[in-house]
């Protein structure tokens, strides 16, 4: 979805890459305007994401990228057990308390990102067979994870929206009064 992010002041390499985040954040978020609990969770592709699904995906993962960041535990960590569990609410979870999560982690995220002296400071990879031996990664390379994760989902949420009721993204922008970029 083509929506306009903000230029960023000269120089303000930080602003620019949150607020690249933050479309990709909007992206999905527009994806639940209007829905039921019971529509945010159906699964209408072969794929069996649903939307409320994503949401709590993309927070949670937000959130794990975060602590690693920060260098602290992860209070919501995934084992191999509650793994499926970050793709669906469950128990008391709503599509409203999963929105609240994760405008609390962006929040954390901005103001995190805002302390550290320089973008070019790293973090350790956790060991994992994905990730290189004693790999570090920096804050800048965080904050363009963020938007390929965050896009990644975003195109999904849009197929999904568009399959339970027709609904396009360009559709939702313009009900968020969102200003859209015409590309040609």
């Amino acid at each position: 979805m083509v929506t306009h992010v903000p230029a960023e002041a000269t120089g303000d390499e930080r602003g620019a890459l949150l607020s690249f985040v933050e479309a990709q954040r909007g992206a999905i978020r527009r994806s639940l305007i209007g829905l039921t609990e019971e529509q945010a969770a159906s699964r209408p592709s072969a794929s069996g994401l649903s939307l409320s699904g994503l949401l709590k995906h993309v927070a949670e993962t937000e959130l794990n990228w975060l602590r690693m960041a920060q260098q602290r535990p992860n209070e919501a960590a995934r084992t191999e057990d509650t793994w499926a569990d970050s793709f669906r609410l469950v128990g008391d979870e709503t599509v409203e308390r999963m929105l609240q999560l994760w405008d609390d982690v962006a929040a954390e995220v901005e103001k995190f990102i805002g302390s550290v002296p320089s973008l070019d400071d790293t973090f350790p990879l956790p060991d994992a067979p994905w990730f290189p031996k004693d790999g570090r990664v920096s804050m800048r390379w965080l904050l363009m994870h963020l938007v390929e994760e965050h896009a990644r989902h975003a195109g999904h949420a849009d197929i999904i929206r568009e399959s339970l009721d027709g609904r396009t993204a360009f559709e939702l922008v313009a009900e968020a009064g969102i200003t859209l970029i015409r590309v040609e």
